[in-house]
């Protein structure tokens, strides 16, 4: 992908700790360097910071996280300067609140502006859905998924031609089970206590949020325990993100369901390719819809089928009964007996359904079609204010 000569890319994201918006940053960022431009990020940072840099994208730090209207009016004023100090061809916006700072500043200095829409934001009154809408108030609306892209129409009344999808990319290199060590797989079965006991081994990658589904998921195990089956693992792989209320509920729920040995909290994991493969098959039963669902992408990359909550951008992701199964929400019953089947169909056939997937992963889910697809829409973009 060719850039225009002298390209500078700037992208606002509150906080680069970790998150789907937050890699997407990353990797655009990346796309634009290897394309010969500049990739600058204004926000608060964040232990994804040292990745941006080693790929030679330079951070801006200010407290872009905020709702605080003075400091986003401050927000604003040192964009407009960084924009000005830099030749800023383009600002790119991925979250609500430094959105405003961004289109204040891109409007201030006739920069075009572009919106990630990462999420289905809930309106339940006028302000809130004016707030919402300062994400489609630039030159080109970015959807992570067409279950995105249909909300955001039918929200905000916008012209669909300024509306484009562009399903979140997995990094295929990162999320390639070829390239992941025994040696790595063992190092985080040590740290996680996980014996090699041949128990089916179960991961429920994501932030410890209650709209995870962690709690339901508790629940759906201590039926399965009441059924007397003890042949399975589940583990929680996130980071509390000092929601340490949460977390300890969810721990207090496992505790008295007698399942500690049957359900554990691990924590932040940062090798997610070997934490796939420890697992013989991954969960994202969310309450809540996700956009996307890059959580129910990377292990089909890696080989491994999914059970999902049936809604939102995962009915887009996972294909019911070929790489993994859709099973109703918050529905504890139900859940139990999705992951008794799963667990029954044993590795031969998971091991069919995962190949199924990973094909399916590659083809559509790159990160390269996605930077590729991100930048064509910039040259569209400068192209269309030329």
């Amino acid at each position: 992908m060719s850039l225009p000569p002298d390209f500078t890319l700037l992208q606002v994201v509150p906080e680069l700790e970790t998150g789907g918006a937050e890699q997407s940053t990353i990797d655009v960022a990346q796309a634009v360097v290897r394309a010969g431009g500049t990739a600058l990020v204004a926000t608060r940072g964040g232990r994804m910071t040292a990745r941006l840099e080693a790929d030679g994208g330079r951070m801006a730090q200010m407290p872009v996280q905020t709702k605080n209207p003075l400091v986003m009016l401050g927000n604003a004023a040192r964009l407009v300067a960084l924009i000005r100090q830099e030749k800023v061809s383009i600002v790119h916006a991925r979250s609500r609140a430094p959105a405003f700072s961004a289109l204040w500043a891109a409007h201030a200095t006739g920069t075009p502006f572009v919106a990630t829409y990462h999420g289905v934001y809930k309106a339940r009154s006028g302000l809130k859905r004016w707030y919402n809408a300062v994400m489609t108030r630039g030159d080109l609306v970015i959807a992570n998924s067409e279950y995105t892209r249909d909300h955001v129409l039918a929200e905000h009344h916008v012209d669909p031609a300024k509306v484009v999808t562009i399903p979140r990319g997995v990094d295929l290199d990162r999320f390639d089970p070829g390239f992941v060590t025994a040696n790595r797989i063992d190092d985080l079965r040590h740290a996680w206590g996980v014996g090699a006991d041949g128990r089916t081994r179960i991961l429920l990658a994501g932030r410890l949020t209650r709209i995870k589904g962690h709690l339901m998921i508790v629940e759906a195990a201590r039926r399965l325990v009441a059924q007397g089956r003890r042949d399975f693992q589940i583990l929680f792989a996130g980071d509390d993100q000092g929601r340490t209320g949460y977390a300890a509920e969810v721990q207090a729920a496992i505790d008295a369901a007698g399942l500690d040995d049957v359900v554990k909290i691990v924590g932040h994991c940062d090798d997610m390719p070997a934490a796939y493969l420890l697992a013989d098959f991954a969960i994202l039963p969310t309450s809540v819809p996700e956009s996307f669902g890059r959580a129910a992408v990377e292990p089909q990359a890696m080989g491994r089928p999914v059970i999902a909550s049936d809604h939102g951008g995962v009915t887009e992701t996972v294909v019911n009964e070929v790489t993994g199964w859709l099973a109703p929400v918050d529905d504890a019953e139900a859940w139990a007996a999705a992951l008794a089947r799963a667990i029954d169909l044993g590795p031969g056939k998971r091991a069919d359904m995962g190949e199924i997937g990973r094909n399916r992963a590659r083809q559509l889910y790159s990160a390269d079609a996605m930077c590729a697809a991100t930048l064509a829409a910039y040259e569209h973009i400068l192209e269309a204010r030329a």
